[in-house]
């Protein structure tokens, strides 16, 4: 049976390759969804004879693909991998490319979990890290070492929302013979494309936008370079911390409707943020979409919008950012984001608590909003209340 809907090609827009990239019709049914694949085995046509390439469904399943293509084709690689979690992937790629004596530069805002992974679990392995602001590129440039094999960004960051240039740090990267990995986490690949920036991998949490319904944990890793991608592929296989069938269908359901809800994301977070910058119980806004954003212009040339990420320091200390948290009724008090829902958080006391002591510790007074997609109006309301 032949497929009458062939893969598109990358000169079609992100919306298109959303939708159709990974996803040709079932050839068996004709299903325009690919079918999940509940299944960890495969018969063989003879001893050694495997059937579409497929054998155990840890080395691959065909759903997975279907999600490892799609990822591949949005963020403009040429290979993508898909995780049981974002951290998964992140573990995966710190092994496969870090040996114990290496060294990795990390951002002094970052992701809690990646700098608990890096300096709780990989630093006794032997690799050695350094903090450095990724929105400085001679902070960055001064931090490289001998040893140095990785360069670790996150733009925006999690959670202060800092910006970095991302051609620039790729450029200083390539000239130390120095890989630069980004987490596009926070952006998305319909807002950011690290690899066509110089990058050499993308990290995901496809948890959080690719995902984008607060259903599934998953992670991904995107190359630029086939070999680089194929390496990762072998220590993906070895190590096995792999996406599941269901987990990669749902993602692939959320990738569909990526630049639709990006761009509500972004238009709600940047009237959320307006409110805030006005407001008196608010010391200061982090969002890289107001003007005063020190990152704005760079955030304006390599993103295609600003995000739904906001984050702001309540005026009354940290008591006050707690009671705000408390207080708030349609933004739900929890961790994670990139959901259609609203979330709100204390990074200090939640996502980022291990970071506390460090060079990466957060502001006492921080609270962290993830933008839904749900009426501005309703929203704007709920922060007023919470504000008090």
């Amino acid at each position: 049976m032949t497929d009458q809907h062939p893969q598109p090609h990358a000169s079609q827009s992100f919306e298109t390759l959303a939708i159709h990239a990974g996803q040709a019709a079932d050839p068996a049914t004709g299903a325009v969804v690919p079918p999940i694949y509940q299944v960890s085995t495969y018969k063989q046509d003879g001893v050694g004879g495997l059937r579409g390439g497929y054998e155990y469904s840890r080395s691959a399943n065909p759903t997975r693909t279907a999600l490892e293509e799609n990822l591949a084709a949005l963020e403009g690689g040429s290979r993508g991998l898909a995780f049981a979690s974002g951290l998964a992937a992140e573990d995966t790629l710190l092994r496969a490319l870090l040996v114990p004596g290496d060294h990795i530069v990390i951002p002094n805002d970052a992701y809690g979990g990646t700098f608990r992974l890096i300096s709780k679990v990989i630093e006794r392995w032997g690799v050695q890290w350094s903090v450095a602001d990724t929105a400085d590129p001679e902070a960055v440039r001064a931090e490289i070492r001998p040893n140095t094999k990785l360069i670790w960004v996150e733009t925006p960051t999690n959670p202060l929302l800092g910006i970095t240039d991302i051609a620039v740090i790729a450029d200083i990267a390539r000239t130390a013979g120095v890989r630069l990995v980004v987490d596009n986490t926070f952006a998305s690949p319909y807002l950011q494309q690290p690899l066509a920036l110089g990058a050499d991998i993308v990290v995901h949490s496809t948890t959080k936008y690719m995902g984008g319904h607060s259903d599934v944990v998953g992670g991904a890793l995107i190359t630029a370079d086939a070999a680089l991608g194929e390496e990762l592929a072998y220590h993906q296989n070895a190590m096995g911390a792999v996406a599941g069938p269901f987990d990669a269908w749902l993602v692939m359901r959320g990738t569909k409707t990526l630049a639709v809800r990006m761009d509500r994301h972004s238009a709600n977070a940047e009237r959320i943020a307006e409110l805030l910058t006005s407001h008196p119980k608010v010391a200061q806004v982090y969002y890289p979409g107001l003007p005063e954003h020190p990152g704005h212009e760079i955030a304006a040339k390599q993103m295609r919008s600003f995000g739904g990420m906001v984050s702001f320091r309540a005026a009354g200390g940290e008591q006050a950012a707690i009671d705000i948290c408390n207080r708030a009724e349609l933004f739900t008090l929890g961790e994670s984001l990139g959901g259609v829902e609203s979330l709100i958080e204390h990074p200090g006391r939640m996502t980022h608590a291990s970071a506390a002591g460090s060079a990466l510790e957060v502001p006492s007074d921080l609270i962290r909003l993830s933008v839904g997609i749900e009426s501005a109006d309703d929203l704007i309301a709920d922060l007023k209340q919470a504000l008090g």
